[in-house]
């Protein structure tokens, strides 16, 4: 039977059991799209990133949560890159993915361990706190903002960790326009423990996912929206997910925000068809 190789990451992570998993399948080409989609669903984790040669130092990429395929995914990045570093033999400095629809994405190893992630970062704009998007979120929000998700701040970290949204609600809203379907809300409030100055949760029921543990596409959004109304261009996030929690760093240069985090390599093996 055929088997694929297999890498399993916590990434946003200095050691296991932190936060968020991925699975990250070297290709040599890509899979009928049904058969990555079923992959993902049997991997059922946040996401599953599948990645091909394209040239010197430049893979495709392509990530896929247990329910459909999606445009962008920061801690799949992060680990695909970190496999290619740790386990692929690469030996340069910055890797680059080629996307379907976030272009090139690049990912450079820096001196103390860390990698750096280049992403895009789309506009934003204030959206209403309506009642039925307070309600499913169980709490009221003091503003919010649409772009790639619906972002909501509250006014305390506690407020946020203390969420406990109706997911099955919550699947059908959004803001006007986003980037995504609906049902992809980021949560934040400023400050937090051990030097925050952001504190997040990340609900994704219209994505697959109830609460995502580490996302880097939406702190492309949250850096946007602590640049250009909190005066933190660069700012040290907390993703507050219960029983793990992510550290993601966050710089704001112009239309790109750079991400930096942590990964460590969790299982090793095959998946066999």
């Amino acid at each position: 039977m055929p088997s694929l190789p297999f890498f399993q990451v916590d990434a946003f992570a200095a050691k296991a059991f932190e936060g968020n998993q991925a699975c990250v399948m070297p290709l040599d080409a890509f899979l009928p799209d049904e058969t990555l989609l079923a992959i993902a669903a049997e991997n059922n984790v946040a996401e599953t990133a599948y990645i091909v040669p394209a040239g010197e130092g430049v893979w495709k990429l392509r990530w896929f949560t247990p329910a459909v395929e999606v445009p962008l995914c920061g801690h799949a990045t992060l680990a695909s890159a970190y496999v290619l570093f740790a386990h692929g033999g690469f030996a340069g400095e910055t890797i680059a993915f080629d996307t379907v629809k976030s272009g090139r994405l690049l990912v450079k190893r820096l001196g103390d361990g860390r990698l750096e992630m280049d992403f895009p970062s789309a506009p934003i704009r204030p959206v209403p706190v309506t009642d039925d998007i307070a309600a499913a979120l169980g709490a009221r929000p003091v503003e919010a903002w649409g772009g790639m998700f619906y972002a909501a701040r509250f006014e305390t970290p506690d407020d946020v960790r203390a969420l406990k949204p109706d997911q099955r609600v919550l699947k059908t809203l959004g803001a006007e326009g986003g980037g995504w379907d609906r049902g992809n809300f980021g949560c934040f409030a400023l400050g937090g423990d051990n030097g925050a100055d952001v504190t997040s949760r990340f609900f994704a029921p219209g994505s697959g996912i109830d609460e995502d543990p580490a996302t880097g596409s939406w702190h492309t959004m949250l850096s946007r929206i602590l640049a250009e109304n909190f005066a933190k261009p660069a700012a040290r996030c907390y993703q507050a997910y219960p029983d793990r929690g992510a550290w993601v760093g966050v710089k704001l240069e112009g239309d790109r925000c750079k991400l930096t985090g942590n990964a460590v390599t969790v299982i090793e093996g095959r998946f066999t068809l």
